[in-house]
């Protein structure tokens, strides 16, 4: 019965065009089985972010990160310093990172939003305050992003000269953005100078609504 009337509803959503405006073309010529099973985690995966959400999503892009490095044999610390929010040391290559962490979280339907990672607005250089720090702590500037959805995450790290080259584009813009298309993230894939690890979550017993 459940699945009947989830059919049903997918057939009349997918008749207006806002709603497949919002939802792009890729779900759209799949069986109706995944259809639907991708419309009851529309429905049941939506994330309620809390009043403190983009605090602890911030602190846990940090340490995933600083964990992830940790495993590969980097000396990793989070510091409160402007410009940048990780050092990470490798002994065996004596290369020394300093890096910036960006953390979003993304409901679905918003999963291609791009991430501001430095941002020059109201007289703002992140930037400069990237290069000020690295310069202070003997390193090389480097970017992070963590992104996740109801039912995953991505996890990118490159350094600040790879994305300059390859994916800021034009200059002077008002941020510098990681954008999250389904071309770049293929551009992503085959860069061996992106780090990316993808994480999948998968609910077992968490739902809190009885």
């Amino acid at each position: 019965m459940r699945q009947r009337i989830t059919e049903r509803i997918w057939l009349w959503l997918t008749s207006q065009p806002k709603f497949l405006a919002s939802l792009g073309t890729s779900h759209i010529h799949k069986p109706l089985s995944e259809i639907c099973k991708y419309f009851n985690r529309m429905i049941n995966m939506k994330i309620n972010r809390s009043s403190r959400h983009q605090k602890i999503i911030g602190n846990f892009g940090e340490h995933l990160i600083c964990n992830m490095l940790s495993r590969t044999g980097f000396e990793v610390t989070i510091v409160d310093h402007t410009g940048i929010d990780l050092i990470a040391y490798n002994p065996k290559t004596k290369q020394r990172l300093g890096i910036t962490v960006k953390s979003r979280t993304r409901n679905i339907g918003k999963e291609d939003e791009a991430v501001y990672i430095l941002s020059y607005r109201k007289g703002k250089n992140d930037r400069q305050k990237l290069f000020n720090a690295c310069a202070a702590f003997s390193c090389e500037p480097w970017i992070g992003v963590y992104i996740e959805t109801s039912d995953f995450a991505d996890l990118y790290l490159t350094s600040l000269k790879n994305y300059d080259e390859k994916y800021r584009g034009k200059e002077g813009k008002a941020v510098d953005s990681w954008r999250m298309t389904k071309k770049d993230k293929e551009e992503y894939e085959k860069d061996h100078n992106v780090k990316h690890i993808r994480i999948e979550f998968h609910s077992i017993n968490w739902d809190w609504e009885k």
